[in-house]
């Protein structure tokens, strides 16, 4: 229903920054509720942060809260990750996914639709 493509990763170093992109395809973005996850190599994919459809509610994980920022712009079928103060720990493929209505949007589950990823590498 929605196919979204991830943009922005790059190699940075400590303390930099970054945005990443989400470019969702249809008319039916604002429909969706947004979340960005990433996995680092031999690890888990964990959630990272959402915006509900509207964007006016937003979630973050502890590890990154007041470091990144997530945002969207729905006349643009487009959705962000501002993220501040790069730490080598963030270094991970950063995916962002789609969902209609869910409460539980922390939950990797909970999401229908996946991009491919982006790769952020944080140097020391």
């Amino acid at each position: 229903q929605v196919q979204l493509v991830e943009s922005g990763g790059r190699l940075v170093q400590a303390g930099g920054s970054l945005r990443l992109s989400c470019a969702a395809s249809g008319r039916t973005f604002s429909t969706y509720d947004m979340g960005w996850f990433r996995q680092a190599p031999g690890k888990e994919r964990e959630f990272v942060a959402a915006i509900t459809r509207n964007g006016i509610t937003t979630d973050y994980a502890d590890s990154v809260k007041g470091r990144f920022t997530i945002s969207r712009d729905n006349a643009k079928n487009m959705a962000y990750l501002q993220m501040n103060s790069l730490k080598p720990e963030d270094t991970a493929v950063y995916y962002c996914a789609a969902v209609q209505g869910s409460y539980y949007y922390s939950r990797r589950s909970t999401y229908d639709y996946w991009g491919q990823g982006t790769q952020v590498t944080v140097s020391s």
